[in-house]
């Protein structure tokens, strides 16, 4: 057999023909008229055998640079992040792989129970009260949120921090264009947010203040002065985007008042994956409970008190309320939240906070060696695990270069921000080595000049 997946047999077609009615699949297709219809053969390859067909993709697959060939130093939301073993092994079971969201309950109690531990281990990194089953990315929670925050105020006006993820920020102004919101973006200064802008902004229109936790740079933000400017603002709402595994070391954005903290996932057990698909979380106060966007899995007893899992207050119910639905999203990541459950859970609570705190000292080291060798670190504040370096070169030809020694640098922030010209924003994760560090400022020394 040349092909392990066959749609149909022969005697399948005939059966199938039979059924409608007609001889041949040309019948099929008689009312399209000869005129319209393409004679020729299409410019494709002929058909292989799956053997060859393997080898040519895997060849072509083999052309990428990917964080298994190379040492990675690139960050900016996709990271390169240690998965215990046991995640792969539990989300490749048949009953996890092959689920969709869960639509009978009664059917899907490991799928529930799954998306709850989730959501049980998101509210305890946030501190907040209420998570859903998960998202589809980090940058659709966040969108999320200021509709959200625009639907419960019943203002227009959403303050945006610049120095959150310039994507997120396009997701923003895309979703906020349905909602014909305004969004006022407020520049960034030594790397933080400019506050005295901020607090400019504010008036009693301010439906939200956005701010990410850490930030794009890798800053983290002062998120108890934002509290105290936005308690003279009536009714605003202050959205954090944090990176959990920050949240495994950091103080909880629960703690500074916010009232609904997003992000993704895609730190706990899910493969960098060329960029997706990841997992985002979107978590609040049980005050917005009701508007939360997705689903959310809930906890409950049976007639003969046996502990089960259902879903309440389904998403479904946005489409009922037609023009008063903050949201139309009514699916989940429910493979990709698995894996982060399970990440979560090998880790535990003492290894998330080691994880977290390996993260902080070896980006560190990172930025010391740095500034040894003689580069200028842009900005000066604490920050987690990422920073921002000035080259005097251009850094994509940089990149270039260190690609050919086996190395992929940091993200090219001029890509992002035309004003910041050869500045690179470096990631340093728990997997990075001393010698893979100490190689690295070594090769961008020599390219740099």
């Amino acid at each position: 057999m040349s092909f392990r997946y066959l749609p149909m047999t022969e005697t399948d077609k005939k059966e199938m023909l039979d059924t409608i009615g007609i001889q041949s699949t040309e019948e099929l297709f008689q009312d399209i008229p000869e005129k319209v219809r393409f004679k020729g053969r299409l410019n494709i390859k002929e058909a292989t055998s799956e053997p060859e067909l393997t080898q040519e993709l895997k060849a072509l697959a083999d052309q990428n640079v990917n964080v298994k060939s190379h040492t990675s130093f690139l960050g900016a939301g996709v990271y390169d992040h240690y998965i215990p073993s046991i995640v792969d092994h539990v989300i490749s079971r048949s009953e996890f792989y092959t689920a969709y969201t869960p639509y009978q309950p009664e059917i899907s109690q490991g799928e529930l129970q799954a998306i709850f531990e989730f959501q049980t281990m998101i509210c305890e990194l946030t501190g907040m009260e209420v998570s859903n089953s998960s998202m589809y990315d980090g940058g659709t929670a966040l969108a999320e949120a200021v509709n959200l925050s625009a639907g419960q105020t019943k203002k227009k006006k959403v303050i945006v921090s610049k120095a959150i993820h310039p994507e997120s920020m396009d997701v923003i102004k895309t979703y906020a264009k349905g909602f014909d919101l305004e969004i006022v973006e407020i520049n960034h200064k030594n790397g933080l947010t400019d506050l005295v802008a901020l607090e400019a902004a504010l008036d009693d229109e301010t439906a939200s203040v956005v701010i990410q936790y850490p930030n794009f740079f890798g800053q983290i933000e002062p998120l108890q002065e934002v509290q105290k400017l936005l308690e003279n603002a009536k009714k605003a709402m202050f959205i954090v985007s944090s990176n959990p595994l920050a949240l495994g070391y950091l103080t909880p954005p629960a703690v500074f008042g916010a009232d609904i903290v997003t992000g993704d996932a895609q730190v706990f057990g899910i493969p960098a994956q060329f960029g997706g698909p990841h997992c985002g979380y979107f978590a609040t106060t049980k005050k917005l409970m009701r508007k939360v966007p997705g689903r959310l899995v809930g906890q409950t007893v049976d007639e003969e008190g046996q502990r089960g899992f259902v879903l309440t207050l389904q998403a479904r119910e946005q489409h009922i309320r037609r023009d008063k639905a903050t949201s139309n999203i009514c699916s989940n990541q429910a493979l990709n939240a698995l894996a982060a459950s399970v990440a979560m859970t090998a880790l535990g609570k003492k290894g998330i906070k080691e994880m977290a705190y390996m993260n902080m000292q070896k980006a560190r080291y990172a930025k010391s060696t740095f500034e040894k060798a003689g580069f200028e670190i842009a900005f000066d504040g604490p920050f987690f695990n990422e920073f921002v370096v000035r080259c005097k070169k251009d850094v994509s030809a940089i990149n270039d270069e260190l690609v050919n020694k086996g190395i992929i640098g940091g993200l090219n922030l001029r890509k992002m921000d035309p004003s910041m010209t050869d500045q690179m924003l470096v990631a340093v994760t728990e997997l990075r080595t001393k010698a893979e560090i100490d190689q690295f400022v070594k090769e961008l020394s020599d390219i740099n000049g």
